[in-house]
């Protein structure tokens, strides 16, 4: 059975069409002490609950997990998103809070961390880190010890 909704498709976190995309993603790890992960076997999510979702045309990949973290955050955490294709950033991100609400009904808070030097190339001078996810009703709510930029979605 395939789920889907908007541009989405629920998918394998071991898809190779996935692995490909978050390997190309700033956050995503090439190699564990000198050797290549196995992204086949290990899939890219790590522990949790997970949902990891395709576009039909595999330009664009997006990631949930939902853990018990120790650094404070609560709720579920959009932990990849990629897009290489035509659609608009922002409307797949739409799409894919409602794909996290309709699968964790009870968790109303989603967040992501971006790196503001990581995404600097990929923003105009006038826009901010995580600008998608902004015109995607999301807010920025902090920055981590590292100075990663933190946003959070209140659904």
């Amino acid at each position: 059975m395939v789920v889907e909704l908007g541009n989405w498709y629920v998918v394998s976190q071991c898809d190779p069409r996935v692995v490909a995309l978050y390997r190309r993603h700033y956050s995503g790890r090439k190699v564990n002490h000198g050797a290549p992960i196995d992204y086949c076997r290990l899939g890219i999510a790590g522990p949790g609950q997970s949902l990891v979702m395709l576009t039909a045309d595999a330009r664009a990949v997006f990631g949930w997990v939902k853990n018990i973290r120790d650094d404070g955050q609560a709720g579920v955490n959009c932990f990849v998103f990629r897009n290489e294709g035509d659609t608009l950033s922002s409307s797949l991100i739409i799409e894919a809070d409602t794909f996290a609400l309709n699968t964790w009904p009870d968790e109303r808070r989603h967040f992501t961390f971006v790196d503001p030097v990581k995404t600097a190339r990929c923003r105009s001078n006038y826009s901010e880190p995580g600008e998608c996810f902004i015109q995607a009703g999301w807010r920025r709510c902090g920055e981590t010890l590292k100075g990663l930029v933190i946003l959070e979605k209140q659904i």
